[in-house]
């Protein structure tokens, strides 16, 4: 296993592991490596010094060795950290979350919900074989480019992104 330092575009470091430098290079280039802080995928290795062992010292003597060393005393417990304000999303993110959250109440509010069959509602409702309403649910990319191609008008409902602390 390596564990890499890794940085974002927008100067986020962190660290991961990865069972090799390929496979970091692998799901980097996949986009499956993203910056915990700002979600961004434009990720690479930050320069790192690698943790060599001297071998010009010797063996290390007895009293020096771990497994000779006396157990460490447990630390007393330290009390609880205050909790401190910290700005995870701008304002900006946080008015984009506010109008998507919005934007979802309302079509839940007056359209619906027909899950898995809306690609056949819809072509229902087009054609004229069910009644003129608004509806919302699911569909596949090639249920979207059939209802395209119809000629049905229909707009992708972005998902709401999962809270992250």
């Amino acid at each position: 296993m390596i564990r890499y330092t890794l940085i974002c575009d927008n100067a986020h470091e962190f660290e991961s592991w990865f069972a090799s430098s390929g496979s970091f290079d692998e799901q980097a280039k996949r986009g499956f490596v993203t910056c915990p802080v700002c979600d961004s995928a434009k990720v690479e290795r930050a320069v790192m010094a690698p943790a060599v062992a001297r071998t010009d010292r010797g063996p290390r003597p007895a009293a020096l060795a771990p497994e000779a060393a006396a157990p460490s005393p447990i630390p007393a417990p330290s009390p609880a950290p205050t909790a401190q304000p910290a700005a995870l999303m701008g304002e900006k993110e946080m008015a984009f979350r506010a109008m998507l959250t919005a934007l979802h109440e309302h079509v839940a509010a007056n359209a619906e919900p027909v899950g898995k069959r809306f690609a056949e509602e819809a072509l229902k409702i087009h054609h004229g074989e069910s009644e003129n309403r608004a509806i919302y649910g699911e569909a596949s990319f090639e249920d979207a480019r059939m209802l395209h191609e119809e000629g049905v008008e229909f707009l992708p409902l972005p998902r709401l992104p999962e809270g992250r602390n």
